[in-house]
């Protein structure tokens, strides 16, 4: 099917913005959507399947009318992550946050029970691959719980590196050697609320950041906690963190089960607990694929041929 449709009124700079450096973003719309883009100045031809033409042409419209500036190649993936999404932000159903971050909102069908689960639910596993956004839900969902009032702080803890957190031979204080394994959760907090804001929420106890170690003999009530890179996690040491949940509290955790550093022999604490408490009342179990990533293209088709050469493996060894 061929759709067609005329840019008016006809504006050059919102064409560039709308077309990209040498035509990338139309390139990027072809590849995700699997349809042929072709363009006279202010006229545009799609080829292809009927609803993923309509879907192209669909995009297409949005990024003019955002197309004042140039537009950032991530915010088009974005826009494309979940075919068949409305590409308008706030739509009827959808989970709104109060962050920095006014466009923020779910981008995939799985993404929208994730952050469902994480409202209703005390504690949520978000268990799934690189780049479906597992931590940034998960940090821009207790940003808005400390808007709202709904917690009086935000935890954040990840295991530094391995599990057994030897920094030893890191250079510096102990600070130093830790802030490299916790810089993501800093990045996604200046994202979602600014750095004025964070440095001010961290002099007031209301952020902390630290390593898994820090959680041992802890009591937390009343705040919204979060455990990242949990699959580097012993089953002892997850135990120890879902245990230190008090009144009020909130916990998110999230891991890739594809991307243990453990030793071979180590069993991982993220896996250990999906076995142990997916029956448990009152707990998520929320699973991510690649479908669900919201980075670069490339990345989810990465993520599929590791998958697949991980099936054919475990189907060799069985036929042994």
């Amino acid at each position: 099917m061929i759709v067609r449709h005329t840019f008016t009124p006809h504006n050059n700079t919102r064409l560039s913005h709308l077309c990209g450096p040498m035509d990338a973003h139309l390139r990027t719309i072809e590849a995700a959507l699997q349809v042929s883009i072709a363009h006279r100045h202010e006229q545009f031809k799609v080829d292809g399947p009927k609803a993923k033409a309509t879907r192209a042409m669909e995009v297409l419209q949005a990024l003019y009318e955002m197309a004042e500036r140039a537009i950032p190649a991530d915010k088009i993936q974005l826009m494309l992550a979940g075919e068949g999404e409305s590409l308008t932000a706030g739509e009827d159903g959808a989970v709104v946050l109060h962050t920095r971050r006014a466009d923020l909102r779910a981008r995939t069908p799985n993404q929208s029970l994730y952050l469902e689960a994480m409202a209703t639910h005390d504690i949520t596993f978000g268990i799934g691959p690189a780049g479906t956004g597992k931590t940034y839900l998960a940090v821009a969902s207790a940003v808005d719980a400390l808007e709202r009032a709904s917690v009086q702080r935000i935890v954040l803890t990840r295991p530094a590196v391995e599990a057994g957190e030897r920094l030893g031979y890191l250079p510096g204080d102990l600070a130093q050697k830790v802030d490299p394994y916790l810089r993501p959760l800093y990045d996604a907090l200046y994202d979602l609320m600014g750095f004025d804001k964070v440095t001010k929420a961290f002099e007031r106890g209301a952020l902390e950041i630290a390593p898994l170690g820090f959680m041992r003999g802890r009591t937390l009530n009343h705040a919204f906690v979060i455990l990242d890179e949990a699959q580097n996690t012993t089953p002892e040491q997850m135990k120890m963190f879902l245990t230190r949940i008090g009144f009020g509290a909130k916990a998110v955790v999230t891991g890739d089960v594809s991307q243990i550093d453990l030793p071979k022999t180590q069993l991982s604490g993220l896996i250990d607990a999906e076995r142990v408490l997916r029956r448990v009342k009152g707990i998520a179990m929320c699973h991510l694929t690649s479908a669900d990533v919201v980075r670069h293209p490339l990345v989810a088709r990465i993520v599929d041929a590791y998958d697949q050469r991980g099936r054919t493996a475990a189907a060799r060894k069985t036929a042994e």
